[in-house]
């Protein structure tokens, strides 16, 4: 009876190691797995890790020349503002002289109108008196 309990002791004790022996190969294997899965993983976040440093550099260069840009638009902008104010101020002194030379033509003409008619007057004067002498001795 003993002999007979202990060999099936025995019995059932080699199979219980042998589930172990299998459930640690099983285990073995998925450990592997996961070491797999562990190492391709970090191997992408790796790449994932260069791509956005190489994403920052590439973002910060563009954004370096569109700053650079925007101070050369800036400063286009406000030299053509300085310009367009300079040409203003010269087109009002340009109007106030161009008013300043229609209100001088005007007077001369006015003068000269003025001048015309007392040339007319004098010559009129003039005739009448050699008109006058003509007939007194």
């Amino acid at each position: 009876l003993i002999s007979s309990a202990t060999k099936s002791l025995r019995m059932e004790a080699e199979i219980l190691e042998k589930k172990l022996q299998d459930a640690q190969m099983k285990l073995a294997e998925k450990d592997g797995d996961k070491e797999k899965e562990i190492q391709s993983l970090k191997r992408l976040i790796s790449e994932l890790e260069f791509q956005l440093t190489m994403e920052k550099s590439n973002n910060e260069s563009f954004l370096d020349k569109l700053r650079k840009e925007i101070k050369h638009k800036t400063d286009e902008l406000e030299k053509l503002t300085q310009e367009k104010t300079q040409l203003i101020h010269s087109l009002s002194q340009v109007q106030e002289e161009n008013s300043l030379l229609q209100d001088t033509v005007r007077r001369e003409c006015e003068e000269r109108f003025e001048l015309t008619a007392a040339l007319g007057r004098a010559r009129e004067q003039v005739l009448e008196l050699r008109r006058l002498s003509g007939t007194l001795p």
